[in-house]
């Protein structure tokens, strides 16, 4: 456990399994000399104190907002420009307000000017949580080893990004920088695709032989595992990550017709092909998330091609 403290107060807005991990880590790890949560309900709000999570905890936002200076937004992305305007009248000159939204553009486009004179907004991603949802399933160690995405824009002083990429350090994620255009086009392929073709299969699923629910195994349930996960949580993600998502998906979906064409022509060699294919595409990604991928001090800029304006 750390013995300084980096932050005076510390603020999570949202107590769910990121927020609620979040704030968890960031007390027992010492990272913030007193944490506050805010929760629109009472019942966690009070369980988030009497469980350990945070110092004390508040119904308002306003109230909780008052005297952090790390303001972290937890809330579904579609709520958090409400929750940031708020918020921005408790914050004083010299505070900082990040997030853990899976999409980034959007809100780099929009929480900045919510801010008032000498409040600076920096854009994080921490990719860590699981397909349970609610404070209940939080974790003080659900951050550790977990890449996290910083998304400083043009304008975002070297000192704030520094902060709070130490923040995300000291929790346990592995920081890496990005723009937050080329976030938004890489998590969809690594994760927002993903998760829309898991829901599909998963509703496609119902179309199945009655009896095929007997015979699950551990492929179906690796599988249909995210599928699982909140669709009130993720309808909010692929929303709002439409511009660089439909690329992806549509070609994922041109994929699984051709893999099809090939099996309904009974080419195993064909088959054969397209499968050892694709599995050193994985082999290749695995190998570049080992070697540590590009150099995460250098903000990316490359624009993919998938991206729609």
């Amino acid at each position: 456990m750390k013995s300084s403290h980096r932050f005076e107060q510390l603020t999570v807005i949202g107590l769910g399994l990121l927020g609620g991990s979040v704030a968890r880590a960031a007390r027992e790890r010492g990272v913030a000399r007193k944490v506050v949560g805010v929760s629109r309900s009472r019942e966690t709000a009070a369980a988030a104190v009497d469980g350990g999570t945070v110092d004390e905890s508040q119904l308002d936002v306003v109230a909780g907002a008052a005297g952090a200076d790390l303001l972290v937004l937890a809330t579904p992305v579609s709520a958090m420009s409400e929750v940031l305007r708020a918020a921005a009248s408790s914050l004083e000159e010299g505070a900082i307000v990040t997030d853990v939204g899976s999409v980034k553009g959007h809100l780099a486009e929009t929480l900045p000017g919510l801010l008032p004179p000498g409040v600076h907004y920096v854009g994080s991603h921490p990719m860590a949580g699981g397909h349970h949802s609610g404070l209940a399933h939080a974790r003080a160690d659900l951050l550790e080893g977990a890449p996290c995405v910083l998304t400083p824009g043009p304008s975002t002083p070297g000192w704030v990004a520094d902060r709070v990429e130490g923040f995300w350090s000291d929790l346990g994620a592995v920081v890496m920088r990005r723009t937050p255009v080329n976030h938004d086009a890489e998590v969809a392929w690594v994760s927002h695709v993903p998760h829309a073709v898991a829901f599909a299969f998963a509703r496609a699923f119902a179309d199945a032989p009655d009896g095929a629910t007997a015979v699950q195994g551990a492929g179906f349930h690796d599988f249909t595992r995210i599928a699982a996960s909140d669709p009130e949580l993720w309808a909010d993600i692929l929303v709002h990550n439409r511009k660089a998502l439909g690329g992806p998906l549509a070609n994922a979906a041109e994929r699984t017709l051709e893999l099809a064409r090939l099996i309904e022509a009974g080419d195993a060699e064909a088959v054969e092909r397209f499968l050892a294919a694709a599995r050193d595409v994985l082999a290749r990604g695995a190998n570049d998330a080992r070697s540590g991928g590009e150099n995460p001090e250098i903000p990316v800029v490359r624009r993919s091609s998938t991206i729609k304006e």
